[in-house]
């Protein structure tokens, strides 16, 4: 999920339909479609969210897809099962693994930094 439009390769608007965060709040669906990140890797089936200020991974859909998930006490990886390309990487800053999937890529991996000052309110949601 993603409340940044500016980051789909391809959209699907739609008008229907909400996400319920940990707390009970929810955003609006406003469209679904596919995000390019770096040399070939799409991440599809992607949800915009309407006033959603972070970018959500689900890891079960990744594993879905043929990625495997692993996660380290400081770093995260993500890797294609079958030929184990490392697709993303994460840090660890406190209990919540980041990913940047601005300038994500094969061979060039940066992190970013969570500014939130409550990170289990963050992971809740």
């Amino acid at each position: 999920m993603t409340g940044d439009k500016s980051k789909f390769q391809s959209l699907i608007k739609k008008s229907q339909g909400h996400v319920t965060y940990g707390d009970n709040n929810k955003g609006k669906i406003l469209g679904l479609g596919t995000i390019q990140i770096g040399d070939g890797f799409k991440i599809q089936d992607v949800l915009l969210i309407e006033g959603l200020k972070h970018n959500l991974l689900s890891i079960n859909q990744l594993c879905d897809k043929g990625l495997k998930v692993t996660f380290e006490s400081k770093a995260c990886n993500i890797v294609k099962e079958q030929s184990s390309d490392t697709m993303l990487k994460g840090m660890r800053l406190k209990n919540i693994y980041i990913i940047t999937l601005d300038i994500a890529s094969s061979r060039t991996i940066s992190c970013l930094v969570s500014k939130d000052e409550d990170p289990w309110l963050w992971h809740r949601r």
